[in-house]
């Protein structure tokens, strides 16, 4: 596979040159400058775009597929998805997409408020009143539900790691017990469309707490609803995302489902960071595991199966 270029501020500067008519600085060109250090293939573009270069095939093909996808979302959702002002290849083969930015910070940087959590769910339920068929006509693929017992048992053994590291207390993990898991299994005919990559930095939040617009659309898939509500667990917290998602009408199974699959999660990313399997931020993976185990009303009032033996 030949090996993709490596974008720098010059490259961005060269092609952002032809497509943007407002003025620049000194060298003839806007202000460019990475989003964040480690992400090389994402630039802010002035005050009011963002540069979005794939940075292989793969991912071409889901920045393309994303295009078409955020038109057909945007008529469903209450909040603001980003719009496309310029695409074409920046290198061959590989894709990039200029948007529009959406104002505001991220759920990294503010707290969502009541009406923020009311904005959430109008983007849980407009996400279930999405076409499948149109969906799955732009190349949405169908993910199968995730199975939580499996899921559970990673959990615990990484939850076990991390005690020794005094990260964690692994009895929490006892909570969800194998007839729990099974408890929480998804209903035939329960697929929606789903973002499929919910994070802090993908939820735009303003400073009042409004939820402003959801950003990279490129991992959306037909399948659980309770990704999405796992999704926003580790972003904005389990209490808020519970609350947003029984406002979009989901019922205890997939909030439930969706709270575990985050706090299972979020216990294997930190142990897999800590023994030195992935990237990204300590600290991020730290807030992200007590987002995920925030407690809520809705596991108090109710009762899984007690625990059987293991198999």
């Amino acid at each position: 596979m030949t090996q993709a270029p490596t974008p720098t501020a010059d490259t961005v500067r060269r092609l952002v040159r032809s497509l943007l008519k407002e003025g620049g600085d000194d060298t003839g060109g806007p202000d460019v400058r990475p989003v964040t250090e480690d992400r090389e293939h994402t630039w802010w573009i002035g005050s009011r775009h963002v540069l979005r270069l794939a940075p292989d095939r793969e991912a071409s093909l889901r920045r393309r597929r994303e295009l078409r996808l955020r038109d057909l979302v945007r008529p469903h959702v209450p909040v603001a998805v980003p719009t496309s002002v310029a695409h074409g290849d920046w290198a061959p083969g590989l894709a990039y997409t200029l948007d529009t930015r959406v104002p505001g910070g991220t759920a990294d940087e503010y707290d969502v408020s009541a009406v923020g959590e009311a904005d959430l769910a109008g983007l849980l339920s407009g996400l279930r009143t999405v076409p499948a068929r149109q969906a799955e006509a732009l190349g949405v693929p169908r993910v199968a539900p995730r199975s939580l017992d499996a899921l559970r048992r990673m959990a615990v053994h990484a939850a076990e790691r991390l005690a020794a590291a005094d990260e964690f207390d692994a009895a929490r993990l006892h909570q969800l017990t194998q007839p729990g898991a099974a408890q929480l299994a998804t209903q035939p005919g329960a697929a929606v469309l789903t973002h499929h990559g919910l994070t802090g930095a993908h939820v735009v939040v303003s400073a009042d707490g409004r939820v402003r617009g959801i950003l990279d659309w490129t991992a959306a898939a037909l399948g659980d609803p309770a990704e999405d509500i796992a999704g926003l667990a580790v972003a904005v917290g389990s209490p808020a995302a519970v609350r947003a998602a029984t406002l979009a009408g989901y019922g205890a199974c997939p909030c439930l489902r969706g709270l575990w699959l985050a706090r299972c999660d979020a216990v294997i990313r930190l142990t897999d960071h800590l023994e030195g399997r992935t990237g990204g931020s300590l600290t991020l993976l730290r807030t992200q595991l007590r987002r995920a185990w925030e407690p809520i009303l809705l596991e108090r009032v109710t009762d899984f199966p007690e625990d059987e033996p293991e198999p």
